[in-house]
């Protein structure tokens, strides 16, 4: 692989990307079908520039382990304890329902049993990209509903483990008998557990003291290098040291760092090119679209299709209607199940090197899993549709709802969100407090924010101009937002991204020098106030009074000087 190649893939299928996902959004499309597009577009089915399908699939596997590191930073171990009873029952029936239908599939379609057996546990597994990111366009990640399908794919994450190492135990040129399939499975089992006890354990006491040392330093760089080597050395570690595959490895890295005062700083600084690469993923599958695959072979694609997209759901819908959950809940997650995605090119590709999968196998996975891809997103909105039209019609209980679905901030009439803690910010913050205004305070010191905590003061750790640290903040309740910095090129975007999160919010800013003034109002600060300003209204004032000016003339003089100002 030349470095030419590396930079010409790169470019052109983030360009292309760009393009067809921008395209698909103003189409009011999901952006992943114009990811997808973009494969084909830079793949080897059409003509003009030609993609290394290599360099991608490479650069799209940093952007699985990167994405399922950041699920991790935000799915406590507590979370997935919450929801085990449903994922575990979950994923292990549909699993077995979708492995069996695919074996039956396969065998009807002449492939012979051994193959459909692959091909159906092929198909049973979900794309952890593809949920992930439904979920999150539709800011369902952190509902129960996201909870329970990020766990159900956990587990599916962990049955794929075992078929890989069941695969060349039973099928390869080494093939043993039963005693050596459950040694195989008991030593996968005993590998799994290790590694869970290595991270969260091990992991959980010495990676946040590696974080502190290197948030210390104040370097952003630093600490940006400290979270990715955490991610992909634990990812890393998982494959090499344990025979896990690195998603779920990084999963177990996010956790460790979630369980730390580092979790948010982690997610809105040190992965700013997880989204970039996690694109690369869906260009990579796109790449591998042949669209005369439709032609050749429209009975395994409908057989793969009627699979992933009606019997899957179908039996997530059973299993949860059996354990009792709510439709609101149970409709939304078996909709984003519906999709197959990188793990099952992994097991077909094992498949394909014991020569138990053939192409025909592998080109109709790759069809449906185009196809699934491209429908899920829609289906999962329709879902969320077909819910509020019930409820509408009075045809879905009213008390048929997701609890703790959408918390609510504590409730109170007047909220503030203070940016930064030096003098200013500390005045205000105790003003604040004085005058029954429930401050919380953004701050990049680690040990104010601990400090403030222990007095009972609402803190935030993170980087203010990041959208994820102002929501942690409670910007959508708060009143006003207070920039105490006076770096105005800094406090311009997080004016912008505040407002975009809470329109209704009043910010008041502070600005060092007169001139920075134009750039807060135009970010949309409704108060800003510059030292200068201050200090020449002061002495205005102060000059008058000593004159022996009246109360009437200073006021109009304070008016024009401040009019001044705030035009200037």
């Amino acid at each position: 692989m030349h470095d030419l190649d590396l930079v010409l893939t790169l470019t052109a299928a983030l360009s292309a990307a760009l393009v067809l996902g921008y395209v698909t959004h103003r189409l009011r499309l999901s952006p992943i079908v114009g990811y997808l597009l973009a494969g084909l577009a830079v793949g080897p089915a059409t003509p003009g520039y030609e993609a290394d399908a290599a360099v991608a699939g490479q650069l799209a596997e940093v952007g699985v382990v990167l994405l399922m590191f950041g699920v991790g930073l935000n799915f406590h171990l507590r979370e997935l304890l919450d929801v085990r009873r449903v994922a575990v029952l979950g994923a292990l029936v549909q699993s077995g329902v979708a492995t069996a239908l695919g074996a039956v599939a396969g065998h009807l379609l002449g492939w012979g049993w051994t193959t459909g057996l692959v091909y159906g546990g092929a198909i049973s597994v979900a794309s952890t990209v593809v949920l992930v990111r439904v979920l999150a366009d539709n800011a369902d990640l952190h509902t129960r509903t996201g909870r329970i399908a990020v766990g159900w794919l956990v587990v599916e994450d962990l049955l794929t483990v075992a078929a890989l190492v069941l695969l060349p135990a039973l099928f390869g040129p080494d093939r043993v008998g039963p005693a050596g399939v459950a040694a195989a499975v008991g030593g996968a089992a005993l590998k799994i557990a290790a590694l869970v006890a290595a991270t969260l354990v091990v992991g959980g006491r010495l990676v946040p003291r590696l974080l502190e040392r290197v948030a210390a330093t104040r370097s952003r760089e630093l600490f940006t290098l400290a979270i990715l080597v955490v991610a992909l050395g634990i990812a890393v570690l998982a494959t090499k040291g344990f025979g896990v595959s690195m998603p779920l490895g990084a999963f177990l890295a996010g956790m460790i760092v979630g369980r730390s005062e580092f979790s948010l700083r982690a997610a809105t600084e040190a992965l700013p090119m997880r989204d970039a690469f996690a694109v690369l993923f869906f260009v990579s599958v796109g790449m591998l679209f042949d669209p005369l695959v439709l032609l050749r072979q429209p009975a395994a694609i409908a057989a793969t299709l009627a699979i992933v997209l009606v019997a899957k759901p179908l039996a997530a819908l059973a299993i949860m209607h059996a354990l009792g959950l709510p439709a609101r809940t149970a409709l939304p997650v078996a909709a984003a199940l519906a999709q197959i995605g990188e793990f099952s090119f992994l097991l077909a590709t094992l498949g394909e090197q014991l020569g138990v999968v053939n192409a025909v196998v592998r080109d109709s996975l790759v069809a449906a899993a185009i196809v699934s891809i491209t429908l899920n997103p829609l289906l999962y909105r329709a879902s969320g549709r077909l819910l509020n039209r019930l409820s509408r019609t009075g045809l879905l209980p009213a008390d048929d709802a997701e609890e703790d679905d959408h918390p609510t901030v504590e409730p109170s009439r007047h909220r503030a969100v203070v940016v930064g803690y030096g003098p200013v910010g500390q005045t205000v913050t105790e003003l604040l407090l004085d005058n029954g205004i429930v401050p919380t305070v953004v701050e990049m010191n680690l040990d104010t924010v601990r400090r403030l905590r222990a007095f009972g003061v609402q803190a935030v750790y993170g980087d203010a101009s990041r959208p994820e640290t102002l929501v942690e903040a409670g910007i959508d309740g708060a009143e006003n937002l207070v920039l105490t910095s006076g770096s105005s090129s800094v406090d311009a975007e997080i004016v912008r991204r505040a407002k975009e999160l809470n329109p209704r919010v009043h910010v008041l800013a502070r600005s060092h020098y007169v001139r920075e003034l134009p750039r807060l109002r135009k970010a949309g600060a409704e108060d800003v106030f510059s030292a200068e300003g201050e200090v020449a209204l002061a002495f205005t004032v102060r000059i008058l009074e000593r004159l022996g000016a009246g109360g009437e003339q200073i006021d109009r003089e304070r008016a024009r000087v401040e009019k001044t100002f705030r035009e200037g």
